[in-house]
């Protein structure tokens, strides 16, 4: 009973109004994955991606199974 693992919780977001992108900094290189708004073009950031465990943990959290886009 102490050692159990947690349910891995899927987060959801509307599909429909936004898409998850991965924004890279062009000055510094930081990578941060989120949410862009599909008609006014808002970037909604959720994470710093520093590895590609830090990626991969950000698709398995809102179920995310296609490449992402990268924006700068």
């Amino acid at each position: 009973m102490l050692f159990h693992k947690k349910k891995k919780e899927v987060k959801t977001y509307d599909k429909e109004a936004y898409e998850p992108v991965l924004h890279k900094s062009i000055c510094t290189g930081e990578t941060t994955a989120g949410f862009r708004h599909r008609t006014s073009g808002k970037f909604i950031e959720d994470r710093l991606i520093i590895t590609d465990k830090d990626l991969k943990e950000f698709k398995e959290l809102y179920g995310i199974t296609e490449e992402l886009r990268t924006i700068y």
